[in-house]
């Protein structure tokens, strides 16, 4: 395995590439600049609250299966590299006019994200265009221009490239849909969420192959809801091309204890089954799983 590592990102690479299949994690970032944490108003642990912590531990089988990973080493509290570089919110970067409604500008979560979990701000006050501009050439460009190239490798050696792009989610927004739904709900709650932009994304084939490798290894899963894929699998899924991208979301309560953000007893047991998912995937990267090149 090598490992090649930049500003924004490091890249995690088998001996020998085997298949079509791209690991990601854009969230689990920890690298947090000084400047920033002196910057904002919150201590060291809210600030973390957004980062998908150990996510990228969690997914690290990737090479030994042949696939590579790519993960995020800033922050996704500094910047967010699961959204559009034109996703600037005019409520925290001067000089930046109103843009038309964006939902996820206008609750604070734009590529410079304004707050952290719960809508807690990150800032005193604003922040100029030209340091937004800076982080976006410096950290979120390098890195899309890296996973652009992975995915392109794939397609050029295996003709097909599959984007797994992992995520975790706050069990509280799962609880929180399995209460709309009522009571009994709770007992069925995904404990993972596959997200393909309601099939724009993936290829069905492959979607509900994947599927079944995280159901086999004993995960409850969830298709789309309640999330359904953002920008990553927005602007990398284009499976008429035979490029597919899934978003992953894990329930943080599986591995992690959400409050102090440390590994809990469950971590090595839930990435020894993601291992197994990991392997599955990878074969489904290969052309195998039953899954002919004919068929995209």
């Amino acid at each position: 395995m090598s490992t090649r590592e930049a500003k924004s990102y490091r890249i995690e690479r088998p001996r020998q590439r085997t298949t079509g299949a791209v690991f990601a994690s854009p969230h689990s970032g920890c690298d947090y600049p000084w400047a920033f944490l002196r910057a904002s108003v919150l201590d060291e642990r809210s600030i973390r609250s957004s980062e998908d912590a150990f996510v990228d531990e969690l997914f690290a089988d990737a090479t030994a299966h042949g696939a590579p990973l790519i993960a995020a080493a800033a922050p996704r509290a500094y910047i967010d590299l699961n959204r559009s570089a034109d996703e600037l919110d005019p409520a925290l970067i001067r000089g930046v006019a109103t843009v038309t409604h964006n939902p996820r500008v206008s609750s604070g979560l734009g590529v410079i994200p304004r707050v952290v979990a719960g809508g807690r701000a990150i800032y005193r006050g604003k922040i100029t265009l030209e340091e937004a501009k800076d982080r976006i050439a410096e950290v979120w460009r390098p890195y899309h221009r890296a996973l652009q190239r992975e995915i392109d490798e794939a397609r050029a050696e295996f003709g097909r490239a599959i984007l797994i792009d992992c995520h975790s989610m706050p069990h509280e927004a799962i609880d929180a849909a399995g209460s709309r739904k009522g009571r009994g709900a709770a007992a069925r709650l995904p404990e993972i969420v596959l997200g393909d932009r309601f099939g724009a994304a993936c290829g069905g084939e492959v979607m509900d192959l994947v599927e079944a490798a995280f159901a086999g290894a004993g995960f409850r899963v969830a298709r789309n809801a309640p999330f359904a894929g953002a920008y990553v699998a927005q602007s990398y899924g284009r499976p008429a091309r035979g490029q597919h991208a899934i978003q992953v979301e894990i329930d943080r309560s599986l591995y992690m204890n959400e409050e102090t953000i440390e590994r809990g007893p469950q971590f090595d047991e839930i990435r020894t089954r993601l291992g197994q998912v990991i392997g599955e995937i990878a074969e489904i990267g290969r052309g195998g799983a039953a899954m002919p090149l004919a068929a995209e």
